[in-house]
């Protein structure tokens, strides 16, 4: 059950899972526009049931320890926001967070022995991604190599007033902008943001040098551009600019493109970038036929931020929907991808990551967090820690 390396079998650089179903990421990094859910489910009204002991769990002292860190940043968030899924209360978590401010990380197992119980939302059958901190050639500065535009987020992009257009499924105001005749209209699409709309404006924040290299960076939500002296600038998710996205894994096999079959391409990033850098008229028509486009800002400090404002961490930090999981609540994942067992916190948010038990992985950066989140697809069974007493308060038997 603890998390291991990668197996060779497991290291395909993939991200097919994440590049069919995202929809952000939110977070997100995050991520992109939401799957939105009937206003009233959430896990309570979907069923709990009770878990096994923590006891049971197998959990290592490393695991533990790199947990209760993440917890510890996450606890002045936790008991201050509204828990969508119905488990929890803000002052349910206080006595956790007042023993976590202290609490050595050599007896962490003990930790979460003494303030949690476990459920199972629905069927606890889960499904798990990965997402990562994507590193690409770019500059603060246009110059030669370096023209493909990283934007900031625009002042006319806003929410529709009330009675200026149709509301969404969740109640809310579509985004867009509202054109020279006073009217409100949809936002620019990729394919126009590409071809210049937002050109002359002052709103690139960088450049990036390779345009599938910066789309795949815009699926995942966050990244950091590497320039040829070596500075670094960390661009975290702003905004998105309203339209549906549109997994392009998934348009491509649909259409054959990938696959396992002769003459198709594999099913990974590494292929559907071959393809699209091996076909560059075709590749681009694909990604256009995403219309959805992330904005984005520099981020200083430490580490990308994710849904609680607060670092997500390699290995530790999960997205998982707020409706079936309190953020900020631990996660146990046992799956057939045995390096993404063990203990998460939930942190993150995403827009594919929709419905109980769907869970994407964060693995930092670097290659190796690359490979390891884009051939992330697991399948097993998850637990919701909650802090004590949830159970008997909610009747859960």
């Amino acid at each position: 059950m603890s998390r291991r390396p990668a197996s060779g079998a497991a290291r395909k650089l993939v991200g097919l899972s994440l590049l069919i179903s995202l929809a952000s990421c939110v977070n997100v990094i995050p991520r992109q526009s939401a799957v939105v859910l009937p206003p009233a489910e959430n896990a309570v009204a979907l069923g709990v049931k009770p878990g096994p002991s923590i006891s049971d769990l197998s959990l290592t002292g490393a695991d533990a320890s790199a947990a209760l860190a993440s917890f510890r940043e996450s606890c002045p968030r936790v008991m201050s926001r509204t828990d969508a899924s119905g488990l929890t209360r803000p002052d349910d978590w206080r006595p956790a967070c007042t023993a976590a401010e202290n609490w050595g990380a050599g007896s962490a197992v003990l930790f979460f022995l003494s303030y949690f119980e476990t459920v199972q939302v629905g069927d606890g059958k889960a499904h798990a991604t990965g997402y990562y901190e994507p590193e690409i050639v770019g500059s603060r500065t246009r110059h030669a190599g370096f023209d493909v535009p990283i934007y900031g987020l625009p002042p006319d992009l806003v929410r529709a007033k009330p009675d200026d257009a149709e509301p969404l499924a969740n109640g809310r105001m579509p985004i867009g902008r509202y054109g020279p005749d006073g009217r409100f209209t949809p936002y620019w699409d990729r394919a126009a943001i590409e071809q210049g709309a937002l050109m002359g404006r002052g709103l690139e924040i960088g450049w990036a040098a390779d345009p599938v290299e910066f789309f795949f960076l815009q699926v995942q939500g966050s990244g950091r551009l590497r320039a040829p002296d070596g500075t670094v600038m960390r661009i975290g998710y702003a905004g998105q600019n309203g339209l549906p996205y549109t997994g392009i894994g998934g348009l491509m096999r649909q259409r054959g493109l990938i696959g396992d079959g002769p003459g198709q391409y594999p099913g990974s990033m590494q292929g559907i970038m071959q393809y699209i850098h091996e076909h560059p008229a075709e590749g681009k028509a694909l990604m256009d036929e995403n219309k959805s486009y992330v904005f984005f800002r520099e981020l200083s400090g430490d580490g990308p931020l994710g849904a609680l404002s607060v670092p997500v961490r390699a290995e530790s930090s999960v997205a998982a929907d707020p409706r079936y999981v309190p953020l900020g609540a631990p996660v146990w994942l046992d799956l057939d991808r045995g390096e993404a067992d063990g203990m998460w916190i939930a942190q993150d948010t995403g827009g594919a990551i929709k419905g109980a038990n769907r869970f994407d992985t964060f693995w930092g950066a670097g290659s190796q967090a690359r490979t390891i989140a884009g051939g992330m697809s697991g399948r097993g069974e998850a637990l919701v820690l909650v802090p004590k007493g949830t159970r008997a308060r909610l009747g859960v038997r």
